[in-house]
């Protein structure tokens, strides 16, 4: 699943804070210190927060708890392996009783789905150990459905087997037919003359080992998974039903949001894998902490963490994310980490921690330079914005950083990519939009209970930057990239290319459920001895407002549409999570009057440069097959029937990645774009060995993106009409 849409865009601070002013929610029974309290407490200030706060709260009725238990039984066992027949007659009952048990602070559907998923999950671990025991038979004609809505339940334990056999049979069949694969190259290789192959039964072997590898991992981190965070998974099913974007928080998970906006957290800045029960170190980020000390090397297995001069922790079997967890700690502080390197010494490493910046979260340029003059390419992966801190990185800062850098090398045109931008901070899109338009309305937005009230840019008098361009968008550019887009598109400012974005036109404002909760009550969870919590409930991300375009109309559900279409490799997906319009419980489209604009009128020659890129995308053989290939893939998805034949099976994925390798191969041989770094930019790059790294795959990249490619096209078709640029706001 894609996992973009987790940055979802959040109204300024101020619009909403006195919020909790209006209610103050007090508990009759919330005296006691248990856990099952403290649930109780969360689910009803999360319900009640949303009946006040929320933009169109939906009734809590038979149909919400019906959304709410489709979506947990299909979260819990999505592929129908670990439920039967039998469990799900007896969740059955709840189906219609869910939002009669939540407005009571009942948790009484969550208890019973947790103990048929947890004993079944337990129970799982003799089944698949025992089927892995015995070898697989690839001649034998069998299929196996992995379209889950096709798929029933077992209705008896001799069924669950089959459905078990079954499914790891496809497993292992995968892994088999790639260890097979490998080993052909390997024979194909001069060097291999005198190297040793495996059998067919050898690799069928090795195949089931991993597959049981895999299975006891998996098992042992569901296993490892926290009642509390299983609780918060029911309450986030809760929220979802009102609309897909209100989410609750627990303290830790708010924590690491406000660091995703940011770009930026306290710690030593290393990446960490984790195999088996090892922890090791991916990568160390240039500029931390960890970098400045040293010692650190990528591959490096941690064994113990010491919190400054205390007693060393053995790590062995922790949770990735609770290893990160006690490595993490205040600014300034130490630890101190028992490593052992890859030549096999061990050591103990000291590091202070201190502020780590995610530089693949910030905007960053690169200069095309294409036959008819240098074009400007900006990518903006997020809406980022340090919320905590007044001093911190904005991307709308940084992106007019990068206009001027790009203005500087004296490019001809920019190229802004939004793609797969997920959204974020709704301040930055408005004054994002007056580096390009000046002073002027950028975008309405609306509570359910006012009028329409209009942000304007102010932060430029004028355009930082007025000539040609182009915004990259796709089915991933979602919320504050839609704002931006929709009013460079509205004012006539650029040109849009791309395929329909996600349709998210919904505001979203983090409330924090402890001013919503009475001083008494609040006490209470402070008391609470159970360990469930630290005395917070978190925070909810709360959907209080959808915004609109200037020109009156949402982007709710419809997206943004580009006036150049280009094939998007995605299009033969329909998960709800690569557009709004597939999600049932998302808000409706609608739309409220214009605001007056002057628009920009910047393309004079926009129709022949749209005829121009339509010509050019028809006639491209690697558009052509991308489109071919969503069609498969749809049509796959609907009916995805697979062989668990080994010659059958083979015939299949040779069909399905022939496509594939076409569209790669055609790639491959295409003309590569030449690609250069701004100059301001090169002494950050050139810091050490990782970063030069890290830059030169980054423009390889670039530099073999037919979507690039062709809109450097676009941006030269248009410098070959009259620009004609009026930015500013309508006088009056």
């Amino acid at each position: 699943m894609l996992q973009f849409m987790k940055n979802k865009i959040l109204i300024p601070l101020l619009v909403v804070c006195s919020l909790a002013a209006f209610f103050s929610f007090k508990y009759v029974h919330a005296g006691g210190k248990s856990s099952q309290q403290r649930r109780a407490i969360v689910l009803e200030t999360v319900l009640k927060t949303i009946q006040v706060g929320h933009y169109a709260p939906r009734p809590i009725d038979d149909s919400f708890s019906a959304r709410v238990y489709k979506s947990m039984v299909t979260a819990f066992d999505g592929e129908k392996i670990y439920f039967t027949a039998d469990d799900i007659a007896k969740l059955k009952k709840y189906e219609f009783a869910i939002d009669d048990q939540v407005t009571k602070g009942s948790t009484e559907f969550f208890d019973t789905l947790e103990a048929i998923y947890l004993r079944r999950i337990n129970g799982s671990e003799a089944i698949y150990k025992a089927i892995l025991k015995q070898p697989f038979d690839f001649t034998t004609n069998e299929t196996l459905q992995l379209t889950p809505e096709k798929n029933t339940y077992a209705t008896s334990e001799k069924d669950q087997m089959e459905k078990w056999r079954k499914y790891l049979k496809y497993r292992t069949l995968v892994k088999f037919t790639d260890l097979k694969a490998e080993q052909d190259k390997k024979r194909e290789n001069k060097d291999s003359v005198n190297a040793k192959f495996k059998t067919d039964k050898e690799l069928e072997i090795a195949a089931r080992e991993e597959v049981l590898k895999g299975n006891d991992r998996y098992l042992k981190r569901l296993r490892q998974g926290k009642a509390e965070d299983r609780f918060t998974f029911y309450v986030d099913k809760i929220t979802e039903a009102h609309d897909p974007h209100t989410a609750y928080f627990p303290p830790i998970d708010k924590d690491a949001f406000d660091e995703k906006m940011s770009g930026s957290f306290v710690g030593i800045g290393a990446r960490l894998n984790q195999v088996d029960d090892k922890t090791t170190v991916a990568d160390v980020i240039t500029g931390s902490p960890s970098w400045k000390q040293g010692e650190l090397k990528a591959g490096d297995e941690i064994q113990k963490v010491a919190q400054g001069d205390g007693e060393p922790v053995d790590i062995t079997g922790f949770l990735l994310e609770d290893v990160v967890k006690i490595i993490r700690g205040e600014k300034g502080t130490t630890v101190k980490l028992t490593v052992k390197s890859t030549d096999g010494s061990t050591k103990v490493i000291p590091i202070k921690r201190g502020i780590v910046e995610i530089e693949e979260t910030f905007a960053k340029s690169a200069i095309i330079n294409s036959k008819e003059g240098p074009i400007g390419f900006i990518y903006l992966p997020e809406f980022y914005a340090d919320f905590n801190h007044t001093s911190g990185r904005t991307c709308s800062k940084d992106v007019a950083k990068e206009v001027e850098k790009l203005k500087n090398a004296g490019v001809k045109g920019i190229i802004l990519d939004l793609r797969y931008n997920g959204g974020g901070s709704l301040g930055d899109v408005v004054d994002m939009a007056g580096i390009f338009l000046g002073r002027g309305p950028v975008v309405q937005v609306k509570s359910n209970h006012s009028a329409p009230s209009v942000l304007r840019s102010h932060s430029y008098d004028s355009a930082l930057y007025s000539g040609p361009m182009a915004v990259m968008v796709n089915q991933g550019s979602a919320s504050a990239s839609e704002i931006l887009a929709a009013v460079l598109q509205d004012y006539k400012r650029a040109i849009v290319v791309g395929s329909t974005t996600f349709g998210k036109g919904s505001v979203q404002k983090m409330v924090s459920l402890d001013d919503m909760i009475d001083p008494m009550t609040k006490l209470t969870l402070r008391d609470d001895t159970s360990g469930a919590g630290d005395g917070s409930l978190g925070a909810l991300k709360l959907t209080m407002e959808k915004f609109y375009r200037v020109n009156g109309g949402s982007t709710q559900l419809k997206g943004v549409t580009p006036e150049i279409d280009m094939p998007d490799p995605y299009d033969g997906y329909d998960d709800e999570e690569l557009g709004e319009r597939h999600n049932k419980s998302a808000l409706a489209w609608d739309e409220i009057p214009k605001v007056d604009f002057r628009p920009a009128n910047s393309i004079a020659n926009m129709d022949q440069v749209v005829a121009m890129s339509n010509s050019r995308i028809a006639a491209n053989k690697t558009f052509q097959l991308i489109s071919e290939n969503a069609k498969t893939i749809r049509k796959k998805k609907d009916d995805n029937l697979v062989s668990l034949n080994e010659n059958s099976f083979k015939k299949e994925q040779e069909e399905i990645n022939k496509t594939s390798k076409i569209i790669d191969s055609l790639q491959k041989n295409a003309t590569t774009l030449d690609m250069a770094n701004a100059p301001a930019d090169l002494p950050k790059i050139n810091v050490d060995s990782t970063s030069i790294a890290k830059n030169k795959e980054w423009l390889k990249a670039l530099s073999k993106d037919i979507y690039i490619a062709e809109t450097v096209n676009i941006i030269n078709d248009i410098r070959k009409g009259d620009m004609k640029v009026t930015v500013g706001e309508m006088k009056r």
